[in-house]
């Protein structure tokens, strides 16, 4: 099976993360943290910070790892490292996806999320529960 390595940034402003929707391919419409595939030599967090920029044309700190999630979807194997992140600019361009929410711990629930980020909620919801 083919093996996919990608980063997601979980992007935090007070009590809200920032989630966004998929605009083309098989899983078009669905939710999704913003990232992408890391490069040859590349760390997990210089992936990061390219990849949000290139998404959505602003800079993030990277700040600590949440979870690593492994996932089989039905043509390759994901594992999808998740890290907290900052925004140090206000500013957030969509370029590639189709659109974007702030959601808050009650909110998580009322997008369609991709299977594998479904994971990354259960580790987010425990860190609003504390």
């Amino acid at each position: 099976m083919k093996q996919i390595e990608v980063v997601a940034a979980i992007i935090r402003k007070r009590d809200k993360i920032f989630a966004t929707q998929r605009g083309y391919g098989e899983w078009k419409d669905w939710w999704e943290f913003p990232g992408g595939k890391m490069e040859a030599g590349e760390t997990p967090e210089e992936a990061l910070i390219r990849e949000i920029c290139e998404e959505l044309s602003t800079e993030i700190s990277v700040d600590e790892l949440l979870c690593t999630v492994e996932y089989d979807y039905p043509k390759f194997h994901l594992t999808l490292h998740c890290y907290l992140c900052s925004l140090l600019t206000e500013a957030l361009h969509l370029n590639e996806h189709e659109a974007a929410k702030w959601l808050t711990n009650d909110e998580l629930d009322s997008v369609k999320w991709l299977p594998a980020d479904l994971e990354v909620i259960k580790a987010l919801k425990k860190i609003f529960d504390k």
